[in-house]
């Protein structure tokens, strides 16, 4: 029986170990570091993160201690490689050493002292807390009107579709506007796609950089007034969601600008999918909105991540039907404990109670400071 286990190896969960940990609190993390980073993220990706976005609530090892150390300046870094930001963790691991077993949780259960979690190598661990911190890994979100009108074998996901050499010489259609359209869109034609197509609804976005100075400001008064959002007016709380979204949203970064206005890609702005067919040559015939016809050999779904609890599949039926959700999310107290007690959720998961701003790394320090109060 230990006193807390951490189910997911990303950055909230790595995050909150490592200050476990020096809380001198017992505990165990289950997963394989960073694996949806490295599985399910292209070789060449960016980060809209910047260097202040580090994982450890000391001040200790933070990104700027990192580059210290080999020499570099923020300024030479940023925008951050996704290779660079997986080395900057490895590191953090190796400073901070929680205590971590590369498994996976198969079926999590509750128990009269606490709970039980089965893994996939047929051991087992009994805990007296379990955070669940699984990030996108169960939310990839493709609309319900894409569904009807896909060929099922011939469109992915963003998170499915991330070696992207497979595509040389190749025609893709891309269905999403915001930044990750735009950086598929990017690499694609750098790994020799034929031809890239980006159809969305709305207006181009502009490509200009982020400003998220405001929101660290907000996720560190979290940390001190932990119900701040959900004690907001419901107006209030949509001005919040509507300014992250406006920033996140209605910019993309200015380092795809010049990667995505080139010869063989093109924009569809102010137009959607409305019917597709696989012609004989097995590529696939689409016909956009505005009466555009376009054949290609892929699509790729850029449409985000939606959360719903009742798709993490390890979550046993009766943690299910005892958990209180609200719109998909976890119902959360002010120290991310579900009601059920000893449960938690953060991350991703989190955004309902917390504001979305926990969607985000920017959020992995104040998540793991309020949890660790109450667990201490």
């Amino acid at each position: 029986m230990i006193h807390t286990l951490v189910i997911g190896a990303g950055p909230f969960g790595l995050a909150l170990a490592a200050y476990l940990k020096h809380q001198g609190i017992d505990h165990l993390v289950i997963g394989k570091p960073m694996e949806f980073w490295e599985k399910n993220m292209p070789e060449g990706m960016y980060l809209r993160s910047g260097c202040n976005w580090h994982l450890d609530v000391s001040g200790v090892y933070t990104m700027e201690a990192f580059l210290e150390q080999r020499g570099l300046s923020v300024k030479e870094v940023e925008p951050i490689a996704l290779a660079f930001y997986l080395e900057y963790i490895h590191w953090f691991l190796a400073q901070t050493q929680p205590n971590i077993h590369p498994a996976y949780v198969v079926n999590l259960q509750q128990t009269s002292q606490g709970f039980v979690a089965e893994l996939d190598d047929h051991s087992s661990v009994e805990a007296h807390n379990v955070i669940v911190a699984v990030g996108f890994q169960y939310f990839a979100f493709t609309p319900n009107e894409l569904l009807e009108v896909l060929p099922p074998e011939k469109f992915s996901h963003t998170c499915q579709t991330v070696h992207l050499e497979a595509f040389a010489q190749k025609r893709v259609l891309i269905i999403g506007g915001r930044q990750s359209a735009f950086e598929w869109a990017a690499l694609l034609p750098e790994k020799g796609a034929a031809y890239v197509h980006v159809s969305y609804r709305h207006d181009t976005p502009q490509f200009a950089e982020a400003n998220w100075g405001w929101v660290m400001d907000i996720v560190n008064n979290i940390a001190q007034y932990p119900t701040w959002f959900r004690e907001l007016s419901d107006e209030d709380k949509e001005k919040y969601r509507y300014r992250l979204w406006a920033e996140g949203r209605l910019k993309v970064e200015p380092w795809l600008d010049d990667r995505v206005h080139l010869p063989n890609v093109s924009l569809h702005p102010h137009t959607q999918v409305i019917r597709t067919e696989i012609t004989p040559d097995d590529s696939v015939k689409v016909t956009l909105s505005n009466g555009e016809v376009l054949e290609v050999d892929h699509i790729i779904t850029a449409t985000g991540y939606k959360v719903e609890t009742s798709k993490i599949p390890f979550l046993s039926s009766e943690l299910l039907s005892t958990l209180n959700c609200a719109n998909g999310f976890p119902c959360l107290d002010a120290h991310f404990q579900s009601n059920i007690p000893g449960l938690y959720f953060t991350s991703f998961m989190a955004g309902q109670d917390f504001g979305p701003f926990f969607g985000f790394t920017i959020g992995v320090r104040t998540s793991a400071q309020l949890i660790a109060q109450q667990l201490l």
